[in-house]
């Protein structure tokens, strides 16, 4: 018992070390922020709220058209290219926003090759003909949706291939074909996996910052950055971030009541191989023409013009300056990734040796800054540094006459901790995962020949973890490759990494010039996809095989 409340104790704390800047951006709505809520809500506030709500419908009309449109052709029909799309309609996931609503500007811009192209054929000049305009709210619910569906695919699919066939085979004898078990089958059943996919899809919406400010779209994420760094006022950028805040918190309360209302079992106890749907004539090219329209507009075009941009600038963007930024976002990866994989095995390792009530509210704690937006992470982090920079100088100052300057707030301490906060919980999943494969026996085993919890977990647990383990470093690693607004508010001065400097480029408008970097994350968040796409289809295998 004595380890054990060693580990509660361990856990419970680094629990309320993570939850401090959420408790910061809660308590600073009680702080006094002059006038600037009466400009704010006289001028902007109603746009932030109606922008970012319109957006959120936008994207998710169109994450659940995609996502759960080609999951249920992958998992339940047979077509040309079905398992090519397997597991490439996830590659979307390894291009952020910002970079898919960069590149597609600079083709549909009126000096776009597209554009271009059209006047050049017709004759036609400014202001002769109307073109969709790429930089509206409606552009940048097509931008996020295209990345973002993925997030539905990898729910729907996982439910439909999960599904009972014996639910299925009784569709299939009343005479129902694809689209109507689909419909009054299929849909129903992986309802709560759907809604829980369109949960990460509506975080991830609320988290955008570069897709909407290179848009000039008002939402709560670019008015975080006005009000803090154009106002230079931190209680009221705090009080915004509060509000985004709600708008989360409402967005996993419906997320858990939808879970709880829709309880769907299967009474089989093993599920057999899949009886795909033969889809022939016309619809079996219609599917793959679907399923190929998503994956070119979601990765294979805009990586194309990422590669032409690229090529083209190689010459004047390989320089020390780019492999010194490539320098600072392979080295913060890694550290938050590691930094989170050690954090996740101990909390995940403390719930499984003492699953007490306070031990799984802390774990649960410590894991909700996924669902928190890098803006409002990074404002509840600088607030409590920053003021304990400043009790630390003053102090030095007035018993010393020395100035310690910023000891943690804009040092790299900071930028760490905010990605631990925001992606510890992508690392405790998969950690999680892997620990519950693990049979409680063993650990009992262990314990009857005097094995120690961390003997356990040091010559047992992490073996037997190495595949979670490094899925959870892969991911955490390319998160942070890609986390934009969080890097930009905390990095130390003169600090830039990748996602940043691809940011500053593309907003001076230099697309081109900015693909060399942006081309550089897409290629790091590759591999982890792949790796997820095999890691269902190899989960479906051992579920069909009893293995």
């Amino acid at each position: 018992m004595r380890y054990l409340s060693y580990w509660s104790i361990s856990a419970t704390a680094i629990a309320l070390l993570l939850a401090a800047p959420v408790l910061v951006i809660v308590a600073n709505i009680f702080v006094p922020a002059g006038d600037v809520w009466a400009h704010l809500a006289a001028t902007v506030l109603q746009d932030y709220v109606i922008n970012s709500l319109l957006l959120m419908v936008g994207v998710t009309l169109g994450s659940c058209f995609l996502g759960v449109g080609t999951a249920w052709l992958v998992a339940m029909t047979q077509f040309p290219g079905r398992k090519l799309f397997e597991w490439a309609l996830l590659l979307p996931l390894a291009i952020p926003a910002y970079i898919i609503a960069y590149t597609y500007t600079g083709m549909l811009d009126f000096a776009g090759p597209l554009q271009t192209a059209l006047r050049e054929l017709t004759g036609w000049g400014y202001g002769d003909y109307w073109f969709p305009e790429i930089r509206s709210i409606e552009g940048a619910a097509i931008m996020l949706a295209l990345v973002l569906y993925p997030y539905v695919y990898l729910m729907a699919r996982t439910a439909f291939i999960g599904q009972s066939l014996c639910v299925l085979d009784v569709s299939r004898s009343l005479g129902n074909g694809p689209w109507r078990t689909f419909f009054t089958v299929a849909l129903p059943l992986a309802r709560p996996a759907i809604i829980a996919g369109l949960s990460l899809v509506l975080m991830e919406t609320l988290a955008d910052y570069g897709t909407v400010q290179y848009f000039g779209i008002s939402t709560f994420t670019t008015g975080i950055f006005r009000t803090w760094y154009g106002l230079d006022n931190a209680p009221a950028a705090a009080q915004l971030a509060a509000i985004l805040l709600l708008f989360v918190f409402v967005l996993v309360t419906l997320e858990r009541i939808s879970r709880q209302r829709a309880r769907y079992h299967d009474t089989s106890r093993r599920h057999q191989e899949l009886r795909r749907y033969q889809l022939r004539g016309i619809n079996k090219w219609l599917a793959s023409l679907f399923c190929s329209g998503t994956l070119l507009l979601g990765f294979l075009l805009p990586a194309g013009q990422l590669l032409i941009w690229a090529l083209t600038t190689a010459g004047e963007m390989l320089d020390t300056q780019f492999f010194s930024l490539l320098l600072h976002s392979l080295g913060l990866a890694t550290a938050a990734a590691v930094l989170a994989l050690i954090t996740a095995l101990l909390l995940a390792y403390a719930r499984r040796l003492q699953p007490i009530a306070p031990i799984r509210y802390a774990v649960r704690i410590s894991s909700m800054g996924y669902a928190i937006p890098g803006t409002v992470i990074a404002v509840g982090v600088i607030i409590p540094l920053g003021w304990l920079d400043n009790a630390i100088d003053s102090i030095m100052r007035s018993q010393f006459d020395i100035s310690t300057g910023l000891i943690f707030s804009g040092t790299l301490f900071a930028l760490l901790f905010a990605y631990l906060v925001r992606f510890l919980t992508v690392s405790l999943h998969a950690v999680e995962t892997g620990l519950e494969r693990i049979t409680p026996s063993m650990d009992e085993a262990a314990r009857s020949m005097s094995y120690t919890p961390l003997d356990i977990l040091r010559k047992i647990h992490i073996p037997m973890l190495r595949g979670s383990l490094l899925t959870a470093l892969l991911l955490v690693f390319v998160d942070v490759l890609k986390e934009l607004p969080a890097t930009l508010i905390l990095r130390p001065f003169n600090f830039n990494t990748l996602a940043v400097r691809a940011y500053e480029l593309a907003a001076d408008e230099r697309l081109a010039d900015s693909s060399t970097a942006a081309l550089a994350i897409v290629l790091a968040g590759i591999l982890p996809v792949i790796l997820l796409s095999y890691s269902l289809s190899r989960s479906r295998h051992e579920d069909t095989t009893g293995n």
